[in-house]
Order: structure tokens, then sequence, then C-alpha cells
């Protein structure tokens, strides 16, 4: 099973040419190419979005692209439960752990912009088609979803002093 994630997580992430006539080939287009038609792409394209913003210096909007996409293929999991779990289950947590992690870590630091973040995730993914997995068809497992990180970002506000404090304690920067 992690052997499948960690092969087609290397080929979203490895360089390489592109593929004649696919639009899907993330790892050699460029942050504005990908973000052309990103709601109609599978949710790895936000994934492979965030690390280029990242390692450009881009953070805090690798921050909104990284939690757009694990929004997006958190959903679509939860309205395909039949999916073979070497696939898209073993990708959703290769690219957690892969991109999230740094990522994740660089965005609990500033917990004014991370929660102004996942308010700008919840406005886009409310008004922005997704053509990959409809909203329409899935209305249940999209509110699911979307009400998950509601919860995880009334968390972060009411416990800013306890996150704070734990970076603290483990040698991380707070940023505000």
């Amino acid at each position: 099973m992690r052997t499948a994630a960690v092969a087609i997580l290397a080929l979203l992430l490895a360089p390489s040419a592109p593929a004649a006539g696919r639009d899907d080939d993330f790892a050699t287009q460029s942050p504005e190419q990908l973000t052309k038609n990103i709601e109609n792409q599978h949710p790895a394209a936000c994934y492979v979005l965030a690390q280029k913003l990242f390692a450009a210096g881009e953070k805090d909007e690798a921050i909104f692209w990284f939690y757009a996409g694990q929004l997006r293929f958190r959903f679509h999991l939860a309205a395909s439960p039949d999916l073979d779990p070497s696939g898209d289950p073993a990708l959703f947590v290769s690219l957690n752990e892969v991109i999230g992690r740094p990522i994740n870590e660089y965005a609990f630091g500033g917990q004014k912009t991370l929660v102004a973040t996942l308010d700008r995730v919840l406005a886009w993914d409310e008004k922005t088609e997704n053509g990959f997995t409809s909203k329409r068809d899935h209305a249940a497992p999209w509110k699911r979803i979307r009400d998950g990180l509601d919860e995880m970002r009334r968390y972060v506000v009411e416990n800013g002093d306890s996150i704070r404090a734990q970076r603290k304690a483990n040698g991380l920067e707070n940023r505000d």
C-alpha cells in the first residue's frame, strides 16, 4: 500500500518532461499554470502548488493551497469510500506527510494568519465549483468535511495560548 503511494507521489513531484496533451502533469507546471482550472483538477494539484509556493518563499499562499487541497482531497475520499486503499487514500497520507508537515509547522506559528487563511479556504470552496468531485451529488460528505475544517479553525482560535506555549517548548517559532 505505501509503495503505491510513494510511487504516485514520486511521479507527481519528480521533474520530468510534460506528457503530450496532458494537463495533469503537475510536477512540471509553474504555479501560474497550476492555478488555472485547479478547481477541476485532482486535489493533488493543490498540494503540488502549495509545495512550489512554499519553496519559493510564498509561504502564506502555500498555506491556502495546502488547506484547499486537503479539504478537497478529504471530500473526494469521503465521497468515494470504495477507492483502492493503495491509490488515492495512500496518496493523501503521503502528501500530508511530505508536503503538509513543513507547511503545517509554519502555519501554526502564525495563528492569526492561519485562521484568516482557513476562512478564505472555506469561502473559496463554497463559491468555487469542484469539477473533480461534485458538491451537489455528494452534499452530505461535503458538508461534513467542511465542518471538520471549521472545527479545526475554532480549535486554533480557542486554544491559541496553549498552542503557542507548546510550540515554544518545542523550539518552534511563534510569529503572532
